[in-house]
């Protein structure tokens, strides 16, 4: 049975973790997986979102502490082993947000350290009513450097900090109160939930989703006048598109888009 399992249900791809009895950790395997499905939907034009699950009682618990204490056992103490852990879990998460189509975390149980990273690094999360959020790391004297990196662009900084320093877990209603996950709904309604999100984001235009979800990311590296210089630009590249031409004329017609994609 595969560690990442995908799915497609018209133009939505779900990817289901696989690896329940570890929690579906990032491994090795599971980064490389993730890492090629990625690859993979990047160039599929025939989806237009993705929702990123996991098997068993928990959505990741991060990294695999056992693979991380094996990595040790080298010459340099690990050292050459967790850079490269490192930046492939980073390439993963920028994957995830390069990604032309928006990507939807359906969280359940726990989603810690690593795992919490996943979680703030999709465009969008839904979580079940249960789940536990934590950036773990500081409990075990392993600071969530890179887990802050995701965490602290999505929540308020001094929540985040708390998390760090602190190593508590926070309820999934308190994950959408400081902006971590979009909604919070009955474990039983998780996966419909999800999939009509999903739908919903995939009705669109393609071609707009796409260009607008690089231009949200990119714009909010740059200082105001400049956000506003390159939005503007990026709108009147998506106002040359022949299919925003028709949702115009089919808005003012009132009637159903006629797209070409």
């Amino acid at each position: 049975m595969a560690i990442l399992e995908r799915n497609d249900t018209g133009a939505v791809a779900r990817l289901t973790m696989n690896a329940p009895e570890r929690l579906n950790a990032l491994s090795d395997e599971m980064l490389s997986a993730l890492q090629a499905e990625l690859d993979t939907l990047r160039e599929d034009t025939s989806i237009r979102a993705v929702i990123l699950a996991g098997q068993g009682k928990a959505f990741c618990a991060g990294h695999d502490l056992k693979q991380m204490t094996a990595g040790r056992q080298s010459e340099d103490g690990g050292k050459a082993y967790f850079n490269d852990l490192f930046s492939r879990c980073a390439k993963v998460m920028m994957s995830i947000q390069s990604l032309p189509q928006p990507v939807i975390a359906q969280v359940h149980g726990i989603a810690t350290a690593a795992g919490c990273q996943l979680v703030a690094t999709c465009d969008m999360a839904v979580a079940a009513e249960d789940t536990r959020f934590g950036v773990n790391g500081v409990n075990i004297g392993l600071f969530c450097s890179t887990p802050m990196v995701a965490l602290s662009r999505n929540i308020p900084r001094k929540q985040a900090f708390e998390m760090l320093t602190t190593g508590d877990f926070i309820s999934a209603e308190r994950a959408a109160d400081l902006g971590l996950v979009n909604r919070v709904v009955p474990m039983t309604h998780l996966e419909q939930e999800a999939n009509a999100l999903a739908e919903q984001v995939a009705s669109k235009l393609g071609a707009a989703v796409k260009i607008g979800k690089e231009a949200f990311y990119q714009q909010l590296l740059m200082p105001l006048d400049q956000a506003y210089d390159y939005t503007g630009d990026v709108m009147a590249q998506n106002m040359l598109y022949r299919d925003t031409e028709e949702g115009i004329s089919a808005f003012i017609e009132k009637r159903p888009p006629n797209w070409s994609q």
